[in-house]
């Protein structure tokens, strides 16, 4: 049982990411798909009561943003996996402006503000750091120094 926690600036990267890595075997929860919480939650537990693998598509940039997904995750001994990607605002404002459904760039700019790298302490059984070069993805192992 894996749960998937993807955490950066919108247009970074994650939804590529997933159809990449992980669009065969699990299920992806993301809310410009499910538009409200409500739905987020029956889908969420629903998937965590079957047991099946998922990743959590959004920007999850504070911990408390976070912290609901990894205690449910916990509490049904999933493996919590988070990758953070690489969010340089101008290049994530770069690609949005590429888009055909585009962010209003004050909404990139507010969750930069707020964007807080994660931690093990979370709950985390793994992290990793994913950037975009060439538009190719590349995975490291999590360090603190990053």
């Amino acid at each position: 049982m894996k749960g998937v926690i993807f955490i950066g600036l919108q247009a970074s990267g994650k939804s590529t990411f997933f159809l990449e890595k992980f669009y065969a075997t699990h299920f992806r929860l993301n809310m410009d798909m499910l538009k409200t919480r409500n739905r987020e939650l029956i889908l969420l537990n629903a998937c965590i009561e079957a047991k099946q693998p998922l990743v959590i598509d959004n920007t999850n940039p504070t911990v408390k943003t976070r912290t609901k997904y990894i205690n449910a995750f916990l509490k049904s001994k999933f493996h919590i996996t988070g990758y953070y990607f690489q969010s340089k605002i101008n290049e994530c404002l770069q690609r949005n402006s590429k888009r055909k459904e585009r962010i209003p760039d004050k909404g990139i700019k507010a969750t930069h503000k707020k964007l807080e790298l994660p931690t093990f302490q979370e709950g985390f059984d793994e992290l990793y750091y994913v950037y975009l070069k060439d538009n190719n993805f590349y995975i490291k192992a999590w360090q603190d120094e990053i």
